[in-house]
């Protein structure tokens, strides 16, 4: 069993992409100064896509030159096309997070392309980016379920996960983009990608719309996965996709792994004071558990 993952958060870019209310550049500059004083060390900033498909990232740039440097701390910006990634190449941000989808349905509409050609992309973007000096890491999306196509063949999966690490990224991610997986096919895919593109990190982004995610990630880590996403608060999905809803909570993965001996080394009180902070900026009751639970002392308590 894994004793310590490296644990990324998505929250300002995946979290708030979705969001109709349009966050200001300054809450979410603070929403990623609060997670770095939690103990994460790679977080997702913005994503590079057009303003008007995504109008919650339109200020990425300015996001991006709001944060100062901070040593042992990578910024990610998402990129879905050559376009993008130049963009983000012309900002300070450190790693680049391309993706490829599972599905041409969902290929087209999320990006206009295919599957094939997201593969294509996505390998081109971590070409551009290790020609800048800068890191890239490949996600395959709807990995385990398409909102329009269905479930998706495992060795389709394993094939572009191949194929994607053949141009050497810093990591392959398998993204349930819609929250259609279960522990049982998530444990299997993972060992089985993990197996595929080793010695290659395995990373894993899962969503809570059915209520799998926590199990889901559990049964990633069991099954190899060394990396995890999670989004404060549990906010998050894609726009591109009919029902997806939030994230993994980033407070209740930490809770979930520490309490099961794998080490995060995030601070979990940390994590739920800034989803309660976040609940506000928001003006709802977020996704989270511990947001609204607060944290368990598992020590006995003495009278």
């Amino acid at each position: 069993m894994i004793k310590q993952i490296e644990f990324v958060e998505v929250g300002p870019r995946d979290g708030l992409q979705k969001e109709s209310k349009i966050i200001a550049t300054t809450d979410k500059v603070e929403l990623i100064q609060r997670a770095l004083a939690a103990g994460v060390r790679r977080i997702e900033v913005a994503s590079f896509v057009h303003p008007e498909r995504v109008p919650q990232m339109a200020d990425a740039e300015a996001v991006i030159a709001a944060l100062k440097p901070v040593p042992g701390v990578i910024y990610i910006g998402l990129v879905l096309n050559k376009r993008g990634a130049l963009r983000a190449l012309a900002t300070p941000v450190q790693e680049l997070g391309a993706a490829c989808m599972a599905t041409d349905s969902f290929g087209q509409r999320n990006q206009g392309q295919t599957a094939a050609e997201s593969v294509q992309v996505s390998r081109e973007i971590v070409r551009l980016a290790k020609a800048a000096g800068r890191r890239a890491q490949i996600t395959i999306s709807v990995a385990f379920g398409c909102p329009f196509e269905g479930r998706v063949d495992p060795q389709r999966v394993i094939d572009m996960a191949k194929a994607a690490a053949e141009a050497e990224p810093i990591e392959i991610s398998l993204a349930d983009t819609i929250g259609a997986g279960t522990p049982g096919p998530v444990g299997e895919l993972v060992a089985r990608v993990r197996e595929a593109i080793h010695p290659l990190p395995l990373r894993v982004h899962f969503h809570n719309t059915r209520n799998t995610g926590l199990a889901n990630v559990w049964a990633a880590i069991q099954a190899g996965a060394t990396i995890v996403d999670g989004s404060i608060g549990g906010l998050g999905g894609c726009p591109f996709a009919p029902g997806a809803t939030g994230n993994v909570p980033s407070e209740d993965v930490v809770y979930l792994l520490e309490n099961s001996g794998v080490a995060t080394g995030l601070n979990l009180d940390s994590l739920i004071d800034t989803s309660r902070w976040l609940s506000g900026v928001m003006g709802k009751t977020l996704p989270g558990a511990l947001g609204r639970a607060g944290n368990f002392p598992l020590q006995s308590v003495s009278n």
